[in-house]
């Protein structure tokens, strides 16, 4: 039995798409198919069904990639053990997940520049959204991930992180802040309306955001259905920072934003009353494991910015 089809399949399951697995995956999706076929024909068990909602796993299915993701997972491990103790000292490997959030990418900045440059350097960090950001920690060999979420939804995710015997611990509760052009017309105001923000504003937003077991057209608590919608989806920060500097009429509700950002873009930010505008930046990773000297030096540089713009003076 051939282990790579373990990774192909639960590939498949996480994307719910045999062409986007595929591409993932950089091969081509009729080889992905025939490579699944295969598997099943091995285990003598069908691992997928299609549905209107794209591929997903059957109960034996679901059985059997407990397994594989527990075996490659395993396998990853194993791929380590030949180092000698001065060989993983000599190595720098840090695997990060996390939000759009810019005070987290600072600290990771930060971190950055003070590894030491005469050892080996192996880093990796993907900015995306909390669940996805919870499939990498629990099936992508990542370490550390941090998740973002609405306070109201808290349920979900703990249940979601149960689920994934994952460790949580919370490193930041905030309220969203209206990030905007200081050219924007009420950029001069000490506390935005809300009304007025809507009626005179484009709204960025990320558009892959998603709660566990929700529909995404049900968990966005803050929209009105009723009213008109304006707003453009993104699905990365340089984007999003070049449309608030060039477009004096867009917004976007963010964590607490470092100084120096704030300078470089001659941007702004401000509060703004809304309900359920309460927000945690949550720390996660697996079961049993055990903190890294890269992973507390992250922390903490983490925190070290964290307190920075915990302080910042917005109206």
């Amino acid at each position: 039995m051939n282990t790579l089809h373990f990774k192909y399949a639960v590939e498949v399951e996480k994307t719910g798409s045999i062409s986007q697995a595929a591409e993932n995956l950089f091969m081509a999706q009729p080889n992905l198919s025939k490579a699944i076929k295969e598997l099943e024909d091995t285990l003598g068990i069908v691992l997928f069904k299609r549905t209107s909602k794209g591929v997903i796993a059957t109960t034996q299915g679901k059985e059997f990639l407990e397994y594989a993701k527990s075996i490659l997972l395993q396998l990853n491990k194993m791929e380590s053990i030949h180092l000698t103790k001065e060989e993983l000292e000599e190595r720098q490997s840090f695997k990060l997940s996390m939000p759009r959030g810019s005070y987290i990418s600072t600290a990771f900045s930060n971190f950055l520049g003070e590894l030491d440059m005469n050892k080996s350097l192996e880093v990796e960090v993907q900015e995306t959204n909390s669940l996805q950001t919870i499939y990498n920690v629990s099936e992508n060999n990542y370490n550390l991930g941090i998740i973002r979420y609405q306070e109201i939804y808290e349920n979900y995710f703990m249940d979601f992180l149960r689920e994934k015997r994952l460790e949580h611990e919370t490193i930041w509760k905030f309220p969203c802040l209206v990030l905007m052009s200081e050219n924007h017309l009420l950029a001069n105001k000490n506390t935005v309306d809300y009304k007025e923000l809507k009626s005179t504003s484009i709204e960025i937003v990320h558009g892959d955001n998603i709660v566990p077991y929700l529909h995404p057209e049900n968990y966005r608590a803050d929209i009105d259905r009723t009213e008109k919608i304006q707003r453009v989806n993104v699905y990365e920060r340089g984007s999003q920072l070049e449309m608030l500097t060039r477009v004096p009429h867009t917004f976007m509700w963010v964590s607490p934003f470092p100084q120096e950002l704030l300078k470089r873009y001659n941007l702004t930010q401000r509060s703004c009353q809304i309900p359920n505008n309460v927000f945690k930046d949550v720390l996660i990773y697996p079961h049993g494991y055990k903190l890294t000297d890269l992973d507390k030096m992250f922390l903490n540089k983490l925190y070290q910015v964290k307190n920075e713009v915990a302080f910042i003076e917005y109206k």
